[in-house]
């Protein structure tokens, strides 16, 4: 099948919201100076939300098992929700707003046909950081929810996204990335704790062994 007639067969979802993708287009158009900056954030802006996991897991290394097993679950949650988000996108076959509305402003170039629209991946990494570092540091969350709105936002600014492909993947990723979590929290935390016994102490926790044998 060719690229044109995958295109073709592809869910178009401009009749949703497309003519609030246009704004979202027209002001990233009047916004010249602005194109660059969140073209590069939208992008790299995910480093930021493996930082946020980074330093959940060196606080828990003084939190106690459980809150270490929630910090490694974290990354786990994250690529369970992308993995979901990603068979939805091939179900939903959403044709990308770059060939449905070709003359709206785009700063993002478009991608091949066969890479559909719903869910944003980009979103769903965002969202599902933020349910992840829910259940092991709220402040932490609540940064990366900040992060995220900013990260959906450029995802339609660029003209990559329908702001409904954002909207679905945080409504997916959320319960996915928490619950999974939630799961890990109860079921991996034996395992967390026979490795902090072993060779992976010191990348676990904070105490050496000489203070925990002294604790107990």
């Amino acid at each position: 099948m060719t690229a044109a007639a995958t295109a073709q067969l592809a869910f178009d979802g401009s009749g949703i919201d497309g003519s609030l993708f246009t704004t979202v287009t027209d002001f990233a158009r009047d916004t010249k100076w602005l194109n660059t900056p969140m073209e590069v954030w939208t992008n790299l802006g995910l480093g930021v939300f493996a930082v946020l996991m980074v330093m959940g897991w060196w606080h828990a290394r003084r939190r106690g098992t459980q809150a270490m097993t929630v910090a490694l679950a974290a990354p786990v949650a994250v690529v369970i929700a992308f993995a979901a988000a990603e068979v939805v996108k091939k179900i939903v076959a959403e044709v990308r707003p770059c060939r449905s509305m070709p003359h709206a402003y785009l700063v993002d170039s478009c991608p091949a046909p066969s890479d559909y629209a719903f869910p944003s991946g980009h979103s769903t990494v965002a969202a599902a950081t933020v349910a992840a570092l829910f259940l092991l540091d709220r402040r932490l969350s609540a940064i990366a929810a900040v992060f995220a709105v900013v990260e959906g936002f450029s995802r339609v600014y660029v003209g990559a996204h329908y702001l409904h492909d954002v909207l679905g993947s945080a409504i997916l990723a959320l319960p996915v990335a928490y619950l999974t979590s939630l799961a890990l929290r109860r079921w991996a935390t034996p395992l967390v704790a026979a490795l902090n016994r072993g060779a992976l102490r010191p990348v676990l926790t904070a105490e050496s062994p000489a203070v925990a044998q002294h604790a107990q």
